[in-house]
């Protein structure tokens, strides 16, 4: 019973005390699907972005233009409807680019060929002065931030659990 705390703290500590979007993206992410940074990312005219957060995230603010298609309830049959050409540029996002990268995977194993995850996520995109709008299309500063320990990535914009 000694071990106990020291174990737990380190535990604790390690899951859930990462100091860095980086040490997450290592911690969960087996890099499948190749990321695209924000600065690269905001330069493209011709990518289509894909948000796979959950629909409260997206109705709150999401990246102009992006096509909610949901981690929970991604459908790959919808997918494959709206996006007919697999070589269509994708960026796929979520908060910091976790659930983005399995989505992501899943489109490259539904033929999508030209897959990239978003580096951080819609929290770097707002981090780095880059616009979010709201569900009516209105540039806001509000980011749903998914909960509380999440929320420490977003440095910039208003954070709304």
């Amino acid at each position: 019973m000694k071990y106990f705390t020291p174990v737990f703290i380190f535990i604790f500590s390690f899951n859930y005390g990462q100091s860095s979007i980086s040490k997450v993206l290592k911690l969960y992410n087996s890099e499948k699907i190749p990321y695209i940074h924000v600065e690269e990312a905001s330069k493209l005219k011709s990518a289509l972005f894909l948000d796979a957060r959950e629909i409260e995230e997206y109705n709150t603010s999401h990246i102009n233009g992006a096509l909610y298609v949901g981690y929970k309830e991604f459908d790959s049959n919808s997918i494959s409807e709206k996006i007919a050409d697999k070589n269509t540029p994708i960026v796929v996002y979520c908060s910091i680019g976790v659930r983005s990268e399995k989505i992501g995977y899943k489109l490259s194993k539904l033929g999508f060929t030209n897959v990239l995850n978003l580096y951080g996520g819609i929290f770097e995109w707002k981090n780095n002065g880059n616009v979010v709008v709201d569900n009516s299309g209105k540039e806001t500063e509000e980011v749903h931030t998914y909960n509380k320990h999440w929320s420490k990535y977003l440095t910039k914009g208003t954070k709304i659990y």
